[in-house]
């Protein structure tokens, strides 16, 4: 056997059904959707979970399992190239980080992040540090103090 030797099953293939004129169809008119109502309407159809106005499965069933959402804990975010504007020496604190402008909310706490080059030697109290912050803070000679 070929490929053009290959024919569809008997059966297998149907004309298109040819609704709302007179091809003999048997599906003129309202072109078997029945007489008015939504699901006549062209556009029309409903919500496969709408139960007509009965409330909803989902909605009787009840609620289940565990979220962390009001539980969660939110940073005000620094990176270190934003702490280049403090003098050599200074306390870096949530607080003054604050008076400055450069966080407007503390939230939860202060993470500070490596992002950039810390150019002067701070001593940097946050809530958290990451990794990579920690490794520059070192290299500057700057401390970092967890709060």
């Amino acid at each position: 056997m070929k490929l053009h030797e290959l024919e569809k099953n008997v059966g297998a293939t149907h004309r298109k059904k040819r609704v709302g004129n007179g091809s003999g169809s048997g599906l003129g008119k309202t072109c078997g959707r029945g007489q008015k109502g939504q699901k006549a309407r062209s556009g029309g159809s409903v919500n496969p979970v709408f139960e007509g106005g009965q409330l909803p499965l989902y909605r009787r069933l009840p609620k289940r399992g565990f979220s962390n959402y009001l539980f969660k804990k939110e940073y005000a975010i620094i990176n270190l190239s934003d702490l280049n504007i403090f003098d050599n020496g200074t306390v870096v604190t949530p607080a003054l980080l604050k008076e400055k402008g450069i966080i407007k909310k503390q939230l939860s706490g202060v993470k500070v992040l490596g992002d950039g080059k810390l150019e002067k030697n701070l001593t940097i109290q946050a809530h958290k540090f990451s990794t990579t912050a920690l490794e520059k803070i070192k290299e500057s000679g700057s401390k970092a103090e967890v709060i």
